[in-house]
């Protein structure tokens, strides 16, 4: 039963703004030399694929709570899954969901968060907060230095959870269209990236992703999202899509390090067209990257292929 998204009246399935994924191992922490971003939505998704094969169809033996003070504190009731099978896992915007009959464990990774599969014996590091020993032998643990990640137990339907409520469509699901943003957009004046990195909109556009996306749509990131037309918003949709989709595909741009299914170290860097070349040629025309802040972020853009 489809029922009204509450953002310019679009409808859509509750069940469609999960991106169904299976999943090959995540990423460890980044050498203090390298600056990283926050993981974003594609990042995110690798991550799932990562761990999803060492959990899913897979028992919990033990649940490990060695620093509760992460974003929201690690509740107590964490425990009750230890015994637990855990027979699916998803994503939904930037939250990861692991379900089991007793509940489903929500993860984010927040701002430095990162998860591996390691064995038990593998030394804890200092920011190893959480992690769960499987029936397997192997151990998920999250790590976040800077503790903006959560691991929570959600009961009953997930969706309607506070967290996940609110959430707009997925953007690379059915429901994420042009006409849904032109109906978001309708009288608004904010620049127009400030809207697709609006999460009530549309989820999972980060900063990184919305700058290339506009810049492959040819639009003004400044520009007022209302006078954006709709021909021009069938670009952008197709642009955040192709630009998340590619990313994806390339394991992320901001996980530096990554542990392959074969725990092997490998390294993924999407080329990027905009995002953070200020004052580098444009790839397309030769001009000058520009960098202004929009919302308190970088923004990246070409003054001659974006109006």
């Amino acid at each position: 039963m489809a029922e009204k998204d509450g953002r310019g009246g679009e409808e859509y399935h509750r069940a469609a703004c999960y991106a169904n994924t299976q999943v090959a191992l995540a990423a460890p922490e980044s050498p203090p030399t390298i600056r990283q971003p926050m993981p974003e939505l594609p990042e995110v998704e690798t991550t799932l694929r990562g761990v999803s094969p060492h959990l899913i169809r897979h028992r919990i033996t033990e649940v490990i709570v060695r620093d509760k003070r992460l974003r929201w504190p690690v509740p107590d009731a964490m425990h009750d899954l230890e015994g637990q099978r855990i027979t699916a896992g998803e994503r939904r915007a930037k939250y990861m969901l692991f379900h089991t009959a007793k509940g489903t464990l929500l993860l984010h990774l927040g701002m430095s968060g990162s998860l591996r599969i390691v064995p038990p014996d593998t030394p804890w590091r200092k920011h190893d907060h959480f992690a769960l020993t499987m029936d397997t032998g192997k151990q998920l643990r999250l790590h976040d230095p800077r503790r903006f990640g959560a691991a929570l137990l959600i009961e009953g339907d997930p969706q309607q959870h506070k967290l996940l409520c609110e959430l707009g469509p997925e953007p690379l699901g059915p429901y994420f269209t042009a006409s849904h943003l032109k109906s978001a957009c309708v009288g608004k004046t904010a620049a127009i990236k400030l809207v697709i990195m609006d999460a009530h909109i549309v989820v999972g556009v980060g900063n990184i992703y919305a700058s290339e996306a506009l810049f492959m749509a040819g639009i003004d990131p400044r520009k007022p999202a209302g006078k954006v037309s709709l021909p021009r918003l069938e670009k952008l949709v197709a642009a955040i899509r192709e630009v998340l989709a590619a990313s994806i595909e390339m394991g992320g741009t901001t996980l530096r390090d990554f542990l392959n299914e074969k725990g092997e170290p490998g390294y993924f860097k999407q080329t990027l067209r905009v995002y953070d070349r200020a004052g580098e040629p444009c790839r397309v025309c030769g001009a000058k990257v520009k960098k202004i802040v929009l919302g308190q972020r970088s923004t990246f853009f070409c003054p001659k292929c974006q109006k």
